[in-house]
């Protein structure tokens, strides 16, 4: 056995250890998924493009986000997605590949201040969780839901908890009985016992929705 996947064992053994002891509930829901340690997309992967993709992404099912993702990729066969390819391409062709107008002109924006130095992506993975959320809503169009996603999935933080997405409230108030949609401050009494696990936690909770 490799010790990156002794590694990983390990990881996911206190993980699960942590819910077993804290919160039965998502324990249990853990015990029937497939768990894996968060992955962390260094800087040379492309901070640019996944920001790129998280916006395209926003409101939209999984199968409709990998499409319209998959045609704006197109656009570039042969280059790299970055603020300089970006911005070759005008509201238009991106409307044409299935964005709406509004995410044309946030796509637009994040490339312009990532050129201009407004935003900064190259030194994310150096920075606290709220400096990452308060660089990157800098950018029109990616508010703190985004910005939390891109802190689970692209930089691999595992204690971060969003309020404000549909899904995770949706779980919580399905799991754990709630008769009316639980507020945050029901929600926080629940969260604060997943720490500093809470990302794990969401990962439950979304599965749990889609055994339903």
């Amino acid at each position: 056995m490799s010790s990156l996947i002794q590694y990983y064992m390990a990881t996911l053994s206190v993980i699960k250890a942590h819910f077993r002891k804290n919160d039965p509930l998502i324990f249990k829901v853990m015990t029937a998924m497939d768990l894996s340690p968060l992955p962390s997309v260094s800087k040379d992967q492309n901070y640019f493009a996944r920001l790129c993709q998280e916006i395209i992404g926003q409101q939209l099912a999984g199968a409709a986000a990998e499409a319209i993702n998959k045609r704006f990729r197109a656009l570039f066969p042969e280059l790299k997605i970055t603020p300089h390819t970006v911005m070759q391409f005008s509201e238009q062709q991106y409307r044409d590949v299935g964005m709406s107008w509004a995410k044309a002109r946030y796509i637009l924006d994040l490339a312009k201040k990532t050129r201009d130095k407004e935003v900064k992506l190259d030194n994310l993975s150096q920075l606290d969780n709220h400096l990452v959320i308060q660089e990157l809503t800098k950018v029109k169009g990616i508010g703190q839901w985004t910005a939390e996603m891109f802190l689970i999935f692209t930089l691999g933080r595992e204690d971060v908890f969003s309020h404000g997405d549909l899904g995770l409230n949706k779980a919580i108030k399905l799991l754990y009985n709630f008769k009316d949609k639980p507020t945050i401050q029901e929600i926080e009494i629940i969260v604060k016992r997943w720490i500093p696990f809470r990302s794990y936690g969401s990962l439950a909770l979304w599965h749990s929705l889609d055994n339903r």
